[in-house]
């Protein structure tokens, strides 16, 4: 008779494109999104926490389809294998389709415009590369109802404030704003407006998004006969002749000294074109309202190099660069980049209701912010670990217990040692693994006199590593006290390393 096979044991490993956070990269996070959410909660927004499930066609661009169902998106099909398949589910791509669902059902309740923040983790089922993974967080601020470019002034002031609340020292970021609209009217200059040239603009939208990575000269390729790259692949261009290209690259380049002078360069472009000439009126008012808030050129700017999601958004798009240099894998200097952004999206909310309904939000990529914040060292990698009380004697381990509890209601961290007590030694050893500032004892003779013995681990550290057997004569790091004076003491020790 054949033995039965065995079960194979799972593997011990993350999925491909996930990853596991631990101890202070979960605090550090925590810490920034509060400080984030304190900040939109002083603007007036609400807190919302939508379902991480959404029916698949509340997802907009990633409907399923018969041969890809879930492309782009973590999907399943409830019931797939019943006469009567259900609904394609799918986790939630981003935060802005829930938000537009969840407007749409109840809207009825909500205030307008209705002013709401989300922050939580999204998946996307895309190929995963280096610093990039299928889950991540974002932390989002939209207001819904209006179409005043207030609100859009408003969320770039917003933005700024975020970055300085969360350690972005003001000369290292600056928020980038543009409008749609603009663009519209320069391709409406440029002789691109109008169905039949939808693929004509759909290869201009493409090219002006690649100007970051392939400048000036690789993007007036594309807007002609098209580009070689190096590897000797050719993209064939929107065939523009030599004026359609000037007036489109002139767009690209109108950034001026001031924002004044920027939005008189791009009337200059967009002409008579009343769509482009509405762009530049709502920049110049959003440029007004922000320095009547104190939000100056040097924070906030009009720049018409801003091209993101063309697609996607309707109005003013904006996005926060942070402007210092890191070294890249190849210890090659370059900018730090985007951490945020967003945009006008007058669409959205009608694939629901049938009815615009204006809408203006923003982005922030926490863990890139998190990442910029460890790139300029501003960021404590070591957090504190608990005060650890060992344990000498299990026989007594409710006094220890005792002990742990008087520090927690004093608001200290602290745990007791619930290893085997046998060998002291790996109690300091487990305390130094845990990060710990003080290490708590008390033996029989201890207990009988009433004192209990407190560390600190981290002078003894210092001093064992550094110290003389003099200097540690002179700087003792464990200190004898009565039982009674555990908690003042324990306080004065960790008031040395905050």
């Amino acid at each position: 008779m054949a033995k039965p096979k065995k079960t194979p044991r799972p593997k011990a490993e993350t999925p491909r494109g996930f990853r596991d956070y631990f101890g202070a990269e979960v605090t550090q996070r925590a810490d920034m999104l509060a400080k984030i959410a304190a900040v939109y909660h002083r603007y007036g927004f609400d807190a919302l926490e939508s379902a991480a499930v959404e029916r698949v066609e509340a997802l907009g661009k990633f409907l399923p389809d018969v041969d890809r169902p879930n492309e782009g998106v973590f999907a399943w099909q409830e019931d797939a294998e019943a006469e009567k398949a259900g609904d394609w589910l799918a986790l939630r791509y981003d935060l802005t389709a829930p938000l537009a669902r969840v407007y749409s059902q109840h809207r009825n309740d909500l205030p307008t415009p209705y002013r709401r923040y989300a922050m939580g983790p999204v998946w996307r089922n895309e190929k995963p590369g280096p610093g990039r993974f299928r889950q991540f967080y974002q932390c989002d601020a939209d207001t819904v109802g209006t179409g005043s470019v207030a609100a859009d002034a408003e969320i770039c002031a917003m933005l700024a404030d975020c970055l300085e609340e969360v350690g972005i020292e003001r000369g290292d970021y600056i928020v980038r704003v543009n409008n749609r609209k603009v663009l519209n009217g320069v391709l409406e200059v440029a002789g691109l407006s109008g169905d039949d040239k939808e693929a004509e603009r759909g290869i201009v939208l493409r090219a002006i998004d690649k100007l970051d990575r392939l400048g000036v000269d690789g993007v007036r390729a594309l807007l002609g006969e098209g580009r070689k790259d190096e590897s000797g692949d050719f993209t064939k261009g929107a065939g523009l002749d030599e004026v359609q290209a000037d007036v489109v690259m002139g767009f690209m380049q109108a950034k001026r000294s001031d924002g004044g002078q920027t939005c008189a360069r791009l009337r200059e472009l967009v002409g008579d074109s009343k769509v482009g000439l509405e762009g530049v009126t709502e920049l110049e008012t959003i440029a007004e309202l922000l320095s009547a808030g104190g939000y100056g050129p040097d924070r906030i700017e009009i720049d018409p190099s801003v091209v993101r999601g063309l697609g996607y958004y309707t109005g003013p798009v904006y996005e926060a660069e942070l402007t210092f240099e890191i070294k890249d894998e190849k210890g090659r200097a370059r900018n730090f980049g985007s951490v945020a952004g967003g945009g006008r999206y007058d669409d959205l909310v009608k694939r629901f209701t049938g009815q615009e309904v204006p809408a203006t939000g923003v982005s922030i990529g926490v863990d890139r912010l998190l990442a910029a914040l460890q790139a300029k060292g501003r960021l404590d990698t070591a957090t504190q670990g608990p005060v650890v009380v060992t344990v000498m004697d299990k026989a007594r381990m409710a006094d220890y217990q005792a002990m742990v509890a008087e520090l927690r209601q004093a608001g200290i961290r602290a745990e007791v040692y619930l290893g085997n007590p046998k060998n002291f030694g790996n109690q300091l050893k487990y305390a130094d693994k845990r990060g710990s500032p003080i290490a708590v004892i008390e033996g029989e003779q201890e207990h009988e006199n009433g004192v209990i013995q407190i560390k600190d681990l981290v002078l003894g550290a210092k001093i064992a590593e550094n110290a003389t057997l003099e200097e540690w004569r002179d700087r003792p790091s464990q200190y004898e006290v009565a039982r009674s004076d555990l908690v003042a003491k324990v306080r004065e020790i960790l008031e040395l390393y905050r």
